[in-house]
């Protein structure tokens, strides 16, 4: 089959879009279209001006006999703004308070386009680090795990509450809960990551950290390391808080329980590195 170039373009950003972070050798491109190196060069500098004109990311070129092409997923500042907006407007509504001060964010986290946005933010931050695997703790923080993990292109590991016989042998921790003090376990089994792996966590909501301090003390056991913490909303603290370095969209600053009020702020991306190109 003959392609036409615009056939070649239509279909080559598909794929590029579809595999973010995968080097793809330009013969894979030549030997699809059945078109020389030099047109599909010609083609990969269109769709490369076109990323960066529009937001959409960047193409990264390897030389070399092992080379070839990459695409980043990067979003511009306006867009983080804008989710950030979105985050605040949809989550200040005064029907999301419960009790404790917590918001209800379930029908949020199932939103397919909300978290696909959310997670190329993330993604968009984390681009230049080396990420092997997403970690997070079940349930709410798989929506967001799985999101970011798809314009990274890396695999999602999920810790658990308690052990289930379907996950093989496991690694058990007990850690203390930041905000309720309390003795809390985490479950991973064995075989969702190799010594070695740099991992980002993730998760909804934060107060005090305890539980990303127990995913911290879990990569320790695993023998990986850390390469980010990425979470929706932060809770003002008002206690000590056991992570330091992370990266939030939305900062849950106050709640008003008598006047069923929330007050939310922007998170500390942009001052944590959430940098744009």
């Amino acid at each position: 089959m003959k392609w036409k170039r615009s056939e070649r373009l239509v279909d080559m950003t598909r794929h590029l879009l579809e595999n973010p972070h995968l080097l793809i050798p330009l013969t894979y491109f030549s030997d699809r279209y059945q078109a020389a190196k030099s047109s599909i060069s010609e083609d990969l500098t269109i769709v490369k001006e076109t990323f960066e004109e529009n937001g959409t990311g960047k193409l990264v070129t390897v030389s070399g006999a092992a080379g070839g092409v990459k695409y980043i997923p990067k979003v511009t500042e306006s867009e983080v703004r804008e989710v950030m907006a979105m985050l605040k407007e949809n989550l200040g509504r005064s029907d999301r308070l419960l009790p404790g001060g917590y918001l209800y964010m379930t029908d949020f986290l199932g939103n397919p386009r909300m978290m696909d946005r959310i997670g190329r933010v993330f993604a968009s931050a984390f681009a230049e680090t080396e990420i092997d695997a997403i970690m997070t703790v079940a349930t709410k923080g798989i929506s967001i795990a799985h999101a970011i993990a798809r314009h990274l292109n890396v695999p999602v590991v999920v810790v658990r509450r308690d052990s289930k016989v379907t996950e093989g042998s496991t690694v058990s921790i007990n850690y203390v809960s930041g905000s309720t003090r309390r003795i809390q376990t985490m479950v991973l089994s064995k075989r969702s990551m190799q010594s070695g792996q740099r991992v980002l966590l993730t998760d909804d909501f934060m107060k005090a950290g305890g539980t990303m301090a127990g995913m911290k003390n879990l990569l320790d056991e695993f023998g990986c390391e850390l390469a980010g913490i990425a979470v929706l909303v932060e809770a003002e603290h008002t206690e000590e808080v056991l992570v330091q370095d992370f990266l939030s969209l939305v900062k849950l600053k106050a709640v008003n329980e008598k006047d069923r009020t929330i007050e939310l702020q922007e998170g500390n991306y942009f001052k944590k590195g959430g940098t744009m190109e």
